[in-house]
């Protein structure tokens, strides 16, 4: 009898708010169904702007001011994620008020998630939040209603938030992957062998993980 091969391990290195994350995501999980891929999913932390401060930036000035584009290119640039989410079916909500977050309370409460099996259902909460809902996930009460609506404690989230007792291993982690030289995200390992970087569309997805699948143990 033919022995079962092991769910596809897929770690994700991201960060909540980059929009290409949620659509490579959104790409991958999409292209795991079609293929009905057996698969276990492991987040991890990326910051893409760790200078952020607590009430956010304006999104279309932030990218302007760090790639030196403009306005015009920014919306260009908005338009095609949007496509893009869509396709895979998820909806961005961009207005000219949207606005980019400091990110490192909610990866401090995805790595206490983790504990509770829920890191997966958070991220995906996140992910809405902050670009279909538009709502600042560097505030602590934003992120404790989150954690409250997946079914998590609020007052233990709040607890967390407030004494950052995760920070240290959040950093840790952090520097693990920049160590492994992930300097750009979304970042996928694929059975912790395969690096596939940026989001790929639903059908390459699906070809890689064919290939993935082909692979001998």
């Amino acid at each position: 009898m033919e022995q079962a091969k092991k769910p596809l391990r897929i770690d994700i290195v991201s960060d909540v708010v980059c929009p290409w994350c949620a659509i490579g995501y959104s790409q991958l999980a999409e292209a795991l169904k079609q293929t009905n891929t057996p698969h276990e999913i492991h987040w991890h932390p990326f910051e893409l702007n760790p200078n952020t401060p607590h009430e956010g930036r304006n999104y279309r000035e932030h990218i302007m001011e760090k790639y030196g584009t403009t306005a015009e290119d920014v919306k260009e640039s908005r338009a095609r994620m949007t496509a893009a989410g869509s396709e895979a079916g998820f909806n961005f909500q961009f207005t000219d008020e949207f606005r980019t977050y400091n990110t490192f309370n909610t990866h401090q409460l995805l790595y206490w998630a983790d504990q509770q099996g829920r890191m997966h259902d958070l991220k995906q909460a996140l992910f809405v939040t902050h670009f279909v809902d538009n709502k600042n996930v560097a505030d602590s009460t934003v992120l404790a209603d989150i954690a409250t609506d997946i079914g998590l404690d609020r007052t233990e989230a709040l607890a967390v938030l407030e004494d950052q007792r995760f920070a240290a291993a959040v950093e840790k982690e952090k520097q693990h992957w920049q160590q492994q030289g992930i300097q750009s995200v979304p970042s996928m390992v694929f059975n912790e062998r395969h690096l596939i970087s940026g989001a790929q569309g639903i059908e390459n997805y699906k070809s890689i993980l064919q290939q993935l699948a082909d692979m001998p143990d």
